[in-house]
């Protein structure tokens, strides 16, 4: 219950903080990814000996794929995250008078790509994240320095791709603003958000597998 508990926590603070300066800033993008790196930063050093700090379903996916928790534990800590990131979207909203259409919920932006590329880009995206975290975390003397390194390369795909996508690589972090959104009308949000969610996930697998052959083949 408890790692449920920092996990629901943990990912509400990590989005209101961050969406929370996109919004305030007008997605100012160094703001907005300085302040993604030093909520994770905070969060791994807060959280961490508590649940391990996922705040993401797609670390616990790769986590459960690398053999680290079982398949019950797996689908409880995304039930927590997708728990936080509704109450985000709550919290975000009312700070901002009660307003459910400026919840930053991830877009395609208006150019002449195909929809197959933007899923694309999440997925690489969400390989380099979660590449950065497995690394980080796979030896036990690099623990304390991983918040500082998963931090960055938070910070890396936010400057990268945020004024695009909006960045997600966290289907948490997308659902709660794009529930909410569709709620009030704005059906594109909602329509969208698959792409938000299932291609982090295709990517935190395939890095699970790579993570386990390196593993196997060193």
């Amino acid at each position: 219950m408890k790692k449920m508990l920092a996990e629901c926590i943990g990912t509400m603070v990590l989005v209101v903080f961050g969406c929370g300066v996109a919004v305030w800033t007008g997605v100012d993008p160094v703001a907005t990814a300085l302040a993604f790196w030093l909520v994770i930063v905070a969060l791994a050093y807060a959280i961490w000996p508590v649940s391990g700090c996922h705040v993401n379903p797609a670390v616990s996916l790769w986590v459960y794929m690398t053999g680290w928790m079982s398949a019950k534990e797996f689908w409880k800590y995304v039930c927590a995250q997708f728990v936080g990131g509704i109450i985000w979207a709550v919290l975000l909203a009312l700070m901002f008078g009660g307003n459910f259409t400026a919840l930053w919920a991830n877009g395609l932006d208006w150019v002449n790509w195909s929809i197959w590329l933007w899923i694309l880009a999440e997925i690489v995206l969400t390989f380099v994240f979660v590449m950065a975290v497995l690394w980080a975390t796979s030896k036990s003397e690099n623990w304390s320095v991983a918040g500082i390194v998963i931090g960055l390369s938070l910070t890396l795909v936010h400057l990268l791709w945020l004024g695009l996508t909006w960045t997600s690589v966290n289907p948490a972090r997308s659902f709660g603003p794009a529930l909410f959104q569709g709620l009030v009308g704005w059906d594109w949000s909602f329509c969208i958000v698959r792409i938000f969610i299932v291609a982090p996930m295709i990517w935190a697998a395939l890095a699970a597998l790579l993570f386990n052959y390196f593993k196997r083949t060193k």
